[in-house]
């Protein structure tokens, strides 16, 4: 019975599916791509306002060491010296911080665009379960994200260890040069490592976004079964449809009914179908069908004119042209004028006796 009542999910997920899991705060998202894009741009920010920044520092410094005899020792003054160089600081480094805000800003809404949801910060008692710990522990995620971080720590110990391998030689040779050179040697070399290393990074980075998505595609996957009772939660079940319908026939029949007194002629053929013509000169540009049906309807229609005092009169080719040509509530067509006209000018005729 369980064997039976199991499908497996292969099917993709539906829209509905991937909203439900996006208000869940279940999207695919690289938090290795956001770090490595952090790293890179961080560190090439850094370099194009490093001289500006440097300068800044320089001068800061400067006004330090230079003010540092007058300084007092007491609690107040050393609390405005604290204050002051809190304020620069923030001063100094407020545009790389605030380039780095945008930029983690920026990638995360490039992977799974604005979303705000407190979802994934709810409690879950199953992360409590030891058992469900340990498989996921186990799990195929677990497994890559294991054997992505030790590839990651071989590569960038292997390109950190090249990369300063090839310009040793050049840290050798700024011995006999001044800080301000060696600094900036330094820092060429300390930026092209970093770089290599970032382009690693963001390269098994990129590897793992792709992961992130195949495995998102593969957990929100659905079974036959789970569209078919989405349709049902979206659309309604078959048999609520078909109540649906079935009331709306029968108030459309309700209200078809009303109308039948209101005919000048209701045409049969004679007992299978019944149709109820109106023409209204002054308001009708052909005469209408206001009622129509077969069978058991098409006995009722017969019974309301009847007793409405509406003439019943039978022709048989021409209700069945009505019946198959014309909706309720369109007019007759063109084709039909002429044998619609005879009926109408017979029923008027008739009136017309019986007032003599």
């Amino acid at each position: 019975m369980a064997e039976e009542s199991f499908q497996e999910r292969t099917e993709k997920a539906t829209p509905r599916r991937r909203q439900k899991a996006r208000e869940e705060g279940r999207v695919a998202r690289s938090q290795e791509l956001s770090s490595a894009v952090i790293l890179c741009l961080g560190i090439v920010t850094l370099y194009l306002v490093g001289p500006l920044l440097v300068n800044q520092l320089k001068e800061f410094m400067i006004y330090i060491f230079s003010e540092a005899p007058n300084i007092h020792t007491d609690f107040d003054s050393v609390q405005a010296l604290m204050s002051s160089n809190i304020l620069t600081f923030f001063f100094l480094m407020g545009p790389l911080m605030i380039v780095l805000v945008l930029i983690a800003y920026g990638i995360n809404v490039l992977q799974v665009g604005i979303l705000f949801t407190g979802k994934p910060l709810a409690p879950k008692m199953d992360k409590l379960n030891v058992a469900s710990g340990i498989k996921r522990l186990f799990s195929s995620r677990s497994l890559f994200a294991l054997a992505r971080d030790v590839v990651k720590l071989l590569l960038i110990g292997t390109i950190g260890y090249l990369s300063i391998k090839s310009q040793i030689d050049t840290f050798f040779n700024m011995s006999d040069q001044s800080i301000a050179v060696f600094a900036a040697a330094m820092g060429k070399m300390a930026l092209k490592t970093t770089l290599q290393i970032g382009a690693v990074i963001l390269f098994l980075a990129l590897l793992d976004y792709g992961y992130q998505k195949y495995d998102f595609e593969k957990t929100i996957k659905m079974s036959k079964q789970d569209i078919r009772d989405e349709f049902k939660d979206t659309e309604g079940s078959p048999q609520t449809k078909s109540r649906i319908r079935q009331i709306q026939r029968e108030m459309s029949r309700r209200r078809m009914m009303q109308e039948i007194p209101k005919a000048d002629v209701v045409i049969t053929n004679p007992t299978h179908l019944a149709v109820a013509l109106k023409y209204d000169q002054d308001k009708m540009d052909a005469p209408m069908v206001i009622a129509k049906g077969e069978r058991l309807v098409a006995q009722k229609i017969k019974e309301i004119a009847r007793e409405a005092d509406v003439p019943v009169i039978e022709n048989r080719p021409l209700a069945r042209a009505l019946f198959n040509m014309c909706e309720v509530g369109s007019y007759v067509p063109g084709k039909l004028y002429r044998a619609v006209a005879e009926v109408l000018a017979y029923v008027y005729r008739l009136k017309q006796e019986s007032m003599v």
